[in-house]
């Protein structure tokens, strides 16, 4: 385990690195392993400090499952661009690292075993989710009024959703077994999906530099 080197931090900086560290010995060890000691070793502070930011452990585990549902995934309002490259980008990013790696799989693990027996986590989960959800309704609904197709909130919903669950299960693969895909064939599967569920091409390769012929997949 790496011990971080300690130095004085203003309230907020200090508070982001113990929920770092919460999430690396977290990615390491697990759930159930991370104590409150580990933590206060890898972050180079003391089990008191630890306490003197978070009351319990249990706070220290919500805090960190906010912090990593805010880097599971690109956000849409980080995306430049006309609305048909703004989705295809979308897609891209959320199935490629840093998004989609081996720590992001162990951390997912991590977690997902407790959503249904903690309801703190639980709540915390379905609010990632909606808001991923949202981001992608809205880049949908975006692109088809750019290209003079109804958008419908229901429709728009419904794509959503079948969209997220795509990119769900292409994530889950290329974090288990990257070396298998070729480079970028897990994200030219789901762009060649959205395009046939959409019924509208997404444009050429080089709008977003993501190739759709099978190449090598991100390392996990």
């Amino acid at each position: 385990m790496n011990r971080r080197t300690f130095h004085r931090a203003p309230e907020g900086e200090r508070r982001q690195e113990l929920i770092d560290a919460t999430l690396d010995t977290i990615a390491e060890v697990g759930l159930k392993g991370a104590t409150v000691r580990q933590i206060a070793i890898r972050a180079g502070v003391t089990a008191g400090l630890v306490r003197h930011y978070f009351a319990s452990k249990d706070q220290m585990v919500e805090e960190a499952y906010r912090s990593v549902l805010a880097t599971f995934a690109a956000r849409a309002d980080d995306i430049a661009g006309d609305p048909r490259t703004r989705l295809k980008r979308f897609i891209t990013l959320n199935l490629t690292a840093p998004v989609a790696n081996g720590r992001s799989l162990s951390l997912w693990a991590s977690f997902i075993s407790q959503v249904r027996l903690d309801p703190e986590l639980a709540a915390i989960h379905r609010d990632g989710y909606l808001g991923f959800r949202n981001d992608l309704q809205g880049l949908i609904r975006d692109f088809l009024e750019a290209e003079g197709r109804a958008a419908g909130e229901v429709d728009c919903r419904r794509h959503a959703i079948a969209i997220n669950g795509m990119i769900d299960g292409l994530w889950l693969e290329g974090c288990l077994a990257g070396e298998l895909f070729g480079e970028a064939e897990l994200v030219g599967i789901a762009l060649s999906s959205i395009e046939a569920l959409l019924g509208l091409p997404l444009g050429r390769d080089e709008d977003t530099g993501t190739p759709h012929s099978p190449g090598r997949a991100a390392t996990i």
